[in-house]
């Protein structure tokens, strides 16, 4: 079956929030946040994922003047909404972003481990690298570590997770009250990790989560991510603008995957769709004009730069892209794509940044909910994923057409389950509860 997720965000289209239909949030409104997520359960979806950045983007002209005024600003901490959120759901998945660059796996693991007890094995973590310097200076640092540096990073962040929810075992606890035996010691494990980027002891303080290891959901397209999300990712976010390409990475990261010994099935890929629904096509159509109309120059050029690392300001917008691939030190693998494209048709640096600003390259599928529907079932059918990550152009606090009318077309196609089975968020995805490393 199709898995589907939710992009928990007040829109990804830069002109969306203007749209005069648009909820927003600034990071803060808790009742909208739990009205989307229950409306998403009351359509069976998989996952809400809660995406973060650790900072306002002032990487364009220097300075956060253009995105404070030109896009929406203010994430809200994925870790404690989503641990609110699993008091207010009951079955659907909960996945939420974590920064290995600026995190600790003591504390992150603590935090994960919590939310799935809290919520019956529902947790999920996407584990991104962060892209700005403005991001590091938050976190003691005068700049970002390398692309090289940071995959090598996160790989050491996943394995020491890993390691500390194995090492308080499920069974650990004992609690004989008669022979004054609380839990087991040897079922207690420290394992003394020192690594390039960290030290920990261990043990973890709390027992193994409900689902052994919380989901592990990585996003990128870049030769380092395949390589470090063919070892560990269970569900892939990635961006894939046509079948075709999709195609290829689907059979690309399978075969990665193979190659470190792992189950290609043990990899949910799934490509953001940006959907804009109507109730004919000239309706949609004229949806998708319309919202092009909100798009600011600079709010596409905010994005852009920060987005690459790379203050476009220093360019003509009038004049044509220039090619910076080998300068990238933020999203390497969407944006080589993106300038490539641009430059082939001779696009200028405003009608680039705009036209990204639209789907930030995620497909963008227009049309009646049939039409949408149908395009989905034939990527599916086709391997080029196993499911998708919807992203709303903006928030509509009355209705969602994609819940509504999209997602019933895919259930009556037999592509996407009609309710929730039984078990944890790994079990409705299929995938294996993962093994003690410690047994």
């Amino acid at each position: 079956m199709m898995n589907l997720a939710l992009y928990l965000d007040s829109g990804i289209h830069q002109g969306g929030w203007r749209h005069p239909q648009a909820a927003t949030t600034g990071g803060r409104n808790w009742p909208l946040y739990r009205k989307i997520a229950q409306r998403a359960e009351a359509a069976k979806l998989d996952m809400i994922f809660v995406a973060d950045k650790l900072a306002i983007d002032d990487v364009y002209g220097g300075h956060l003047a253009h995105t404070v005024q030109h896009r929406q600003v203010g994430w809200s901490e994925p870790l404690t909404l989503l641990a609110a959120l699993a008091a207010v759901t009951d079955h659907i998945g909960l996945g939420g972003t974590v920064s290995s660059s600026y995190s600790e796996p003591y504390t992150t693991a603590r935090q994960l481990a919590n939310i799935d007890h809290i919520s019956g094995g529902r947790a999920a973590w996407n584990v991104v690298t962060s892209l700005t310097h403005a991001e590091a200076r938050n976190f003691g640092r005068s700049q970002h570590f390398s692309h090289e540096d940071r995959y090598r990073r996160a790989a050491e962040f996943i394995e020491v997770m890993k390691s500390l929810w194995d090492s308080f075992e499920e069974d650990a606890l004992v609690v004989e009250k008669s022979s004054a035996r609380f839990a087991d010691p040897a079922r207690f494990h420290r394992f003394d990790h020192q690594g390039e980027s960290f030290e920990v002891q261990g043990p973890l303080n709390l027992p193994r989560p409900q689902q052994g290891h919380p989901v592990v959901i990585q996003a990128g397209v870049s030769e380092a991510f395949i390589d470090l999300a063919a070892q560990h990712a269970e569900m892939l976010f990635v961006v894939q603008p046509n079948r075709e390409r999709a195609q290829q990475f689907y059979q690309t990261i399978k075969e990665r995957a193979q190659h470190y010994h792992r189950q290609p099935d043990q990899l949910r890929i799934m490509p953001g769709l940006v959907p804009i629904v109507g109730q004919s096509e000239k309706d949609a159509i004229d949806r998708a004009e319309y919202l092009k109309s909100l798009i600011t120059v600079e709010s596409g050029l905010s994005f852009v730069s920060a987005s690459m690392n790379i203050d476009l300001s220093q360019y003509p917008v009038d004049g044509p892209v220039p090619d910076l691939r080998e300068q990238i030190t933020g999203s390497k693998g969407r944006f080589q794509y993106v300038i490539a494209s641009a430059i082939e048709q001779n696009l200028t640096l405003a009608e680039m940044a705009k036209r990204y600003a639209e789907s930030l390259s995620f497909p963008s599928p227009t049309g009646t909910a049939d039409h949408i529907a149908q395009q989905m079932i034939d990527w599916y059918q086709h391997q080029a994923c196993d499911g998708f990550v919807i992203l709303p152009t903006y928030i509509d606090e009355n209705e969602d057409l994609f819940l509504s009318q999209v997602v019933p077309r895919l259930q009556d196609a037999g592509v996407f389950h009609q309710d929730y089975a039984a078990g944890t968020l790994r079990d409705r995805l299929g995938l294996a509860k993962p093994a003690n490393r410690f047994h």
